[in-house]
């Protein structure tokens, strides 16, 4: 057991590290390590004849690891307090409002085209950060490894859509791009945000982060109004 754990633990870091290592080289959305690690893993468990039960019971303990990860979210947020206080109002309505919106929007689509109850429910926090989401799924009812899929969607569309979409919205502001690519494409969006410059990656942190925030603030007020819909 110990060596089953220790194979497929070590194996998917090493293959996310020569992703990402890749993807700075490169920096082509579709050379992602969000896009490129669970398809080279996928493709070694076929091989393998390894169900998926068998790798997560191996690799279970990195998704403990989320926990830790989203306390640690904190830390950004402190460091670039400065411009938080300078911006806090836009960044936080804009939060909300993004939040709302990817909420309800998901929920409403999901509903029109007839979908199983789980599958709406996961498919509901797919526009935050996967420690959040995986949160915001679970206790809604959802399926954790379903939304950290649609997750891992959401943000390679957003960033390979967004740049286009601000040029064609002529949005020029660096904290108006900002706070798109973070509030649209959360981790993959913050990571294209860095490249048109600082402050464009610092305010898509910021707001990936509020997003997160708002999202499991917003938990109660989604549980009732779905209560209620039922």
């Amino acid at each position: 057991m110990l060596s089953h754990i220790l194979l497929w633990s070590g194996l998917t870091l090493a293959v996310y590290a020569i992703a990402r290592h890749y993807y700075l080289k490169t920096k082509r959305w579709y050379c992602s390590p969000l896009l490129v690690s669970p398809l080279v893993l996928m493709v070694i468990m076929l091989s393998l004849h390894v169900s998926y039960r068998d790798y997560l019971q191996a690799t279970h303990w990195l998704l403990l690891m989320l926990g830790p990860v989203t306390v640690a979210f904190a830390v950004p947020i402190y460091e670039h307090r400065a411009l938080l206080r300078k911006y806090w109002a836009v960044m936080v309505l804009g939060a909300f409002v993004g939040s709302v919106v990817s909420l309800l929007t998901a929920w409403l689509l999901a509903r029109e085209l007839d979908l199983p109850p789980s599958l709406q429910l996961s498919l509901m926090p797919r526009s935050v950060t996967t420690p959040f989401a995986v949160t915001v799924s679970d206790k809604l009812g959802g399926l954790p490894d379903l939304t950290s899929a649609f997750v891992i969607i959401t943000g390679l569309c957003g960033a390979a859509l967004g740049n286009g979409l601000l040029r064609y919205l002529r949005l020029n502001s660096g904290i108006a791009k900002g706070a798109s690519f973070g509030m649209g494409a959360h981790g993959a969006g913050v990571a294209r945000a860095q490249e048109l410059g600082q402050e464009e990656g610092t305010v898509a942190g910021l707001v990936m982060i509020l997003a997160g925030l708002m999202n499991l603030a917003l938990l109660p007020i989604v549980q009732a109004a779905l209560q209620a819909a039922a």
